[in-house]
């Protein structure tokens, strides 16, 4: 489904469901609660990206509750990054196909009949007020639904059923407002968890190893398509925005950073998905450098591009997917923010450099609005972050000589 589809479903569909199951908790017999927790669902059905943010969760949930069975619940096309992440057994792994709405509805049935015979205890919605999550959470028939809830804020109604009800917070890092969720579990204040969180330190994703005949295998592949790298440092630049295009640094920025790198004898790297080809091809053209590929749709997994990434000297990349995965890997990243803010989505990698310029407008991708911003399409906080900015940074990680501030 097209994103602008779920939005309607979530709005014309949602708003009435959650008003219909608010007022079926609110006259029904409470279930009594777990004090101990054995089954925990947690649903994070947003991107792959969102998924390494958790980890820390997954760890803190770990910690609290260790003899407990941990599920998860999110989109089919998320499923491999948690097997990377090996948080949960795959056999504690739900997904939703949501190529299409006759998909997601059957397939949301079906998990809905799983996850009741489960006999779960607790419930965490992670999405920021989702009302397709909280559903979910409600009909999953668990006594305790941890989530986010608008309170006095002028957020999105998601009815009132949910027990756990987290505040959000757009000045915490979305990690830490995480790891909330599993402080919500036993707290009983208004706002929950009223105290200084334990969990001071979030825990790093970890670095997923591959051994160094795989690896070899995908650069000998690599090198066989592009025989003209095969001897070059290489550096990947990921320019598309996704579903979201104003998420995307002007793609003029990428063409002079590009050119910039051929001249100092590095190989370039467009990267994306298939249907990115075309915006990667454009790069490719205006460099008429044998050393800059196109390597939209080239990665058959994301797997395979966090092998590819073992293969890079450095990544530059519009906020999104490729620099949250980075993380995993030991690639040093350049991610570029603007409609969001990375003070509360910055990777929590060791080796990541964000720029952000935060215009009174920014940021306009938010929880309150669906991810709806206003912008007109003149994305001025990413258009002035300036490529003798990112060149700069990126001649300090590659250890390249800065000659001056602009692009040479």
């Amino acid at each position: 489904m097209n994103i602008q589809l779920q939005r309607a479903l979530d709005r014309f569909v949602g708003i009435p469901l959650c008003a219909l199951f608010s007022l079926i908790n609110y006259i029904r017999k409470s279930r009594k609660l777990v004090t101990s927790p054995q089954k925990i669902l947690i649903i994070l059905l947003s991107e792959m990206g969102s998924l390494v943010l958790a980890y820390p969760m997954f760890m803190s949930l770990k910690q609290k509750y260790p003899d407990a069975s941990i599920y998860t619940l999110t989109f089919a096309k998320n499923k491999e990054m948690l097997s990377l992440l090996d948080i949960i057994p795959d056999k504690n792994l739900f997904t939703i196909n949501d190529n299409s709405f006759i998909r997601f509805f059957l397939s949301s049935l079906n998990i809905i009949y799983k996850l009741r015979t489960i006999q779960l205890d607790v419930v965490i919605d992670c999405e920021l007020f989702s009302r397709i999550s909280s559903i979910f959470s409600f009909l999953s028939h668990a006594p305790l639904l941890v989530g986010f809830h608008r309170h006095t804020q002028e957020g999105l109604y998601r009815g009132s059923f949910i027990n756990r009800t987290v505040l959000y917070n757009p000045y915490r890092h979305i990690s830490q407002q995480f790891v909330t969720m599993v402080e919500a579990i036993e707290s009983i204040t208004t706002p929950i968890a009223k105290h200084v969180s334990s969990k001071t330190n979030l825990d790093q994703p970890p670095l997923l190893s591959f051994s160094e005949k795989i690896l070899a295998l995908t650069f000998t592949h690599l090198h066989t398509d592009f025989p003209e790298i095969a001897n070059k440092r290489l550096i990947l630049i990921h320019p598309s925005g996704g579903v979201l295009p104003i998420r995307a640094w002007p793609l003029e920025n990428y063409c002079e950073l590009t050119i910039n790198f051929l001249k100092h004898n590095f190989a370039v790297g467009v990267i994306g998905l298939e249907i990115d080809k075309s915006l990667a091809e454009t790069i490719v053209t205006h460099a008429n450098n044998p050393f800059c590929i196109n390597l939209a749709g080239y990665t058959k997994s994301l797997k395979h591009l966090l092998m590819l990434f073992h293969r890079a000297s450095l990544l530059i990349t519009n906020d999104g997917g490729p620099g949250q995965f980075a993380a995993l890997t030991p690639i040093p990243t350049i991610v570029l923010f603007g409609p969001e803010t990375p003070l509360l989505y910055q990777s929590l990698g060791m080796n990541i450099h964000s720029f952000y310029s935060p215009l009174p407008c920014s940021p306009c991708l938010t929880a309150y609005n669906h991810r709806t911003s206003p912008c007109d399409g003149d994305n001025q906080c990413l258009k002035q972050i300036l490529p003798a900015q990112v060149l700069k940074k990126a001649r300090e990680i590659l250890a390249i000589p800065i000659i001056n501030a602009s692009i040479v």
